[in-house]
């Protein structure tokens, strides 16, 4: 992951506040958006957030399941405090999605 993350450019198309283009009642509580030149299950890029901290930091990834597109998608989590993570995780169970967090426990180094 730190490969991919650290050799792609990071497009913030959601920063934290700002509402969901389609669904207006939906405001993103920290700065969401992609990884630049990759590809989702969804055909769009790599979902990522992006908290106070360092985004060099992968805190780990959010695997989502979205009831509304019927979909399930892996969304990386960078540089996020704890309450960040939990604020993410509450987000997205909520809004018709289910979401559980897989942490990085392992430590990479920078060999791309």
């Amino acid at each position: 992951m730190q490969c991919l993350v650290s050799a792609a450019n990071i497009v913030i198309d959601r920063p934290r506040g700002s509402y969901h283009p389609r669904i207006q009642n939906i405001s993103y509580p920290i700065d969401y958006g992609y990884v630049e030149e990759t590809k989702s299950s969804d055909g769009a890029g790599i979902d990522v957030w992006i908290g106070s901290e360092s985004a060099d930091n992968i805190n780990g990834c959010m695997v989502t399941v979205d009831l509304r597109k019927m979909d399930i998608e892996i969304k990386i989590v960078l540089g996020s405090t704890g309450e960040e993570i939990s604020t993410i995780k509450k987000f997205h169970n909520s809004n018709d999605m289910k979401a559980i967090f897989i942490t990085n426990k392992e430590k990479y180094n920078n060999d791309c």
